[in-house]
């Protein structure tokens, strides 16, 4: 009795030690799961999502204003703000990932959405105005591959968006939204993924500082959080939308030259062979 009643205690003391390792598992599974486009839409049509989708589509416009005559292009769930941007447009192309799944957009006319593979798009190269990736980065796999696909089809002096969730804000640390899920950034690791793809950020803005908690209070003083942060400059936003320019040209890598050593043969002379001393002399020579 004695010894089970101590395996009993130690078995809580492991369980109570276990918990947090459980949950930081849990976490690790959720991050790893891809976001389903369902989930996606249903975000977007919720309170919570038209106050992210307000102030996310304020900064674009911001950086964009206009796109007219421009060939844009949607990767990842970039429907609700494709919306917004593409007023006056030549065309509008939605792609969207086969681990996500696609919907038909827009609802009324053609269908201008896709399923793709994200880092083999089905398209021609510098085909593209400008690009928006939006629930993109932080799902995929190899994020520098995307963006290195992306500026493949971009044409030189384009223009991308990228919104990708903040590595220390409110919103990735909680998976009731979408930002939650995935991967998410800081400042320097989106630059050097960038720069490392031939891009150059040109705007850098930080949105969504009220906290995602599905209160009215709180998404009704929205607009109160986003002045307080963007004045303040807190560092807790939930979102980064960077704006940037591919560049024109492209550098030469800088690659470490090592010497090769290879074996070559070497010509030695060779004596010349010389007359044997005392010879005989060949019939018919004088002696």
């Amino acid at each position: 009795m004695r010894q089970g009643g101590e395996s009993i205690k130690s078995w809580r003391r492991r369980g109570s030690r276990a918990e947090p390792l459980l949950s930081d598992c849990a976490r690790a599974i959720c991050e790893a799961m891809p976001l389903d486009v369902v989930d996606l839409r249903a975000f977007y049509a919720s309170p919570l999502g038209h106050v992210a989708r307000r102030f996310i589509g304020q900064a674009m416009l911001r950086f964009w204003p206009d796109c007219s005559r421009q060939r844009l292009l949607g990767l990842g769930f970039s429907t609700p703000y494709l919306s917004v941007l593409g007023v006056g447009a030549e065309r509008i192309l939605a792609f969207m990932p086969a681990a996500q799944g696609v919907v038909n957009w827009p609802s009324e006319g053609l269908s201008a959405s896709a399923l793709v593979e994200p880092t083999l798009l089905p398209l021609p190269t510098a085909s593209v105005d400008r690009i928006v990736l939006a629930h993109a980065l932080e799902e995929t796999e190899s994020p520098g591959d995307m963006l290195e696909e992306a500026s493949r089809v971009l044409s030189p002096g384009g223009r991308l968006i990228v919104v990708a969730p903040n590595r220390r804000g409110l919103w990735a640390r909680m998976d009731g939204t979408p930002f939650g899920h995935g991967r998410p950034f800081s400042r320097s690791q989106l630059e050097s993924l960038m720069r490392g793809a031939e891009f150059s950020p040109e705007n850098w803005a930080e949105v969504l500082y009220v906290p995602p908690l599905k209160r009215r209070l709180l998404m009704r003083s929205a607009p109160v959080w986003e002045q307080l942060g963007a004045g303040l400059s807190l560092p807790f936003a939930g979102v980064h939308v960077i704006d940037a320019t591919k560049q024109f040209y492209r550098r030469a890598p800088l690659r470490a030259t090592r010497r090769s050593f290879a074996f070559r043969p070497v010509l030695l002379p060779q004596p010349a062979p010389s007359q044997r001393v005392g010879a005989q002399p060949e019939d018919g020579e004088p002696g």
